[in-house]
């Protein structure tokens, strides 16, 4: 199993220059991959932003948003908006992307919450457009530089629905920040959405999970503030979730590989950067 970590984007009034400075050093430290959260009414950094800067930062380590919130941008824009990022890094970007839930991260004028799901499927046909070079606007001009590939797709999903859709369209899964016992049951609904699907190859299954070891009780508070727009329950489950200190990050690590993880992106409840160096002695 792969170990990534997450760039710490979405801790709350985060310093944004320790993005580049993180990203360096956790190619440095040995990661699979560099994670990014995304949300919009939070204050945090861009995904789209940071994963841009991860790339300039870095040349080597994998890139992954876990997840973007896909229907709250207009299609045309974040498809280029992707291929540029993909392309300045050289082709190392993976999209991970989920319909989001929250009211207030849908302030484009038209793009509402309603309807995210089918709108989906329409955008993911637009990025496809987008990346094969087709003209748009009704113009002779494509979007995006030739040689610009079509980037792999990971979803994460809760419905039916959403797994026939990852099933139909993506590379893969990521399971949500949930205790391994949790997940493993995503993963087995994904493998059967995969085969239903008469696909070949198996899906490409990601996990997500917070740490911190510098001050746990500082990490912990962090993801809770995250999540608490989703209600108390939520906030008390990924943040209880929370893999304090070395011993229980490898734990962890051991649950997510017993459940036949892929990969495991280890995010950071607090954006020290001091916490790469920690979680690599710990885990590679």
């Amino acid at each position: 199993m792969k170990i990534g970590i997450g760039l710490p984007n979405q801790v709350r009034n985060l310093d944004p220059t320790v993005i580049p400075r993180w990203a360096a050093r956790a190619e440095e430290a040995g990661f699979s991959t560099l994670g990014t959260v995304g949300r919009y009414a939070y204050p945090g950094v861009s995904d789209t932003v940071a994963l841009a800067s991860a790339a300039g930062a870095t040349s080597r380590i994998g890139l992954l948003s876990h997840v973007l919130l896909a229907p709250t941008w207009p299609p045309y824009l974040l498809a280029k908006e992707l291929a540029g990022i993909d392309g300045v890094s050289g082709g190392r970007l993976t999209l991970g992307i989920g319909i989001g839930g929250r009211d207030d991260d849908f302030v484009v004028d038209g793009l509402s919450i309603r309807g995210r799901g089918k709108r989906l499927d329409s955008d993911l046909q637009t990025y496809r457009s987008v990346w094969k070079g087709e003209p748009v606007g009704g113009g002779p001009n494509p979007a995006v530089p030739d040689g610009t590939r079509q980037v792999p797709l990971l979803f994460g999903a809760m419905s039916d629905a959403a797994f026939k859709r990852a099933a139909r369209e993506g590379d893969g899964f990521i399971g949500a920040s949930m205790p391994p016992g949790m997940v493993a049951q995503s993963f087995d609904v994904a493998r059967k959405a995969w085969a239903e699907a008469d696909r070949t190859e198996a899906p490409r299954l990601v996990a997500i999970a917070y740490f911190a070891i510098g001050d746990v009780d500082k990490g912990r508070a962090n993801v809770w503030d995250y999540y608490s727009a989703s209600g108390t329950e939520v906030a008390d489950l990924v943040a209880g979730n929370l893999s304090g200190g070395v011993e229980a990050i490898r734990n962890t690590v051991k649950a997510f590989e017993d459940i036949g993880a892929d990969e495991l992106v280890l995010g950071p409840g607090i954006a020290d950067p001091d916490e790469i160096s920690r979680l690599a002695d710990a885990v590679l």
